[in-house]
């Protein structure tokens, strides 16, 4: 699935225009990227979470060549799923439950 058929496929989900579905996923991807960029983490729960992270500098080989390089340290972003998101994909996860009925209180004898 690309962009265009998520937005899609929010609009269906939610019933609202495409243009409102596409410019809620742009503010969406924005507003991650920003804030990681600030070197804050954005944690969805049961999704997973994004965050910078530095890189030290290292030497690496040109693999044509066999040259050794120097790799200047640098900044990347990085993803790590939450638990239900690898459950679901995994296909371990049903469908979402709802929560238990609370239990009555006991009755009280006179």
């Amino acid at each position: 699935m690309n962009k265009s058929g998520l937005v899609a496929e929010i609009s269906r989900k939610v019933g609202i225009p495409r243009v409102q579905a596409g410019a809620v996923i742009d503010s969406l991807v924005e507003t991650i990227e920003s804030a990681v960029k600030r070197g804050e983490k954005v944690s969805l729960v049961g999704f997973g979470t994004f965050e910078a992270r530095k890189r030290a500098a290292r030497k690496a080989r040109n693999p044509r060549t066999g040259e050794v390089v120097r790799v200047k340290p640098t900044t990347v972003p990085v993803f790590r799923p939450g638990a239900t998101f690898r459950s679901v994909v995994a296909g371990k996860a049903g469908p979402k439950r709802k929560a238990a009925p609370k239990k009555a209180a006991p009755k009280r004898r006179k």
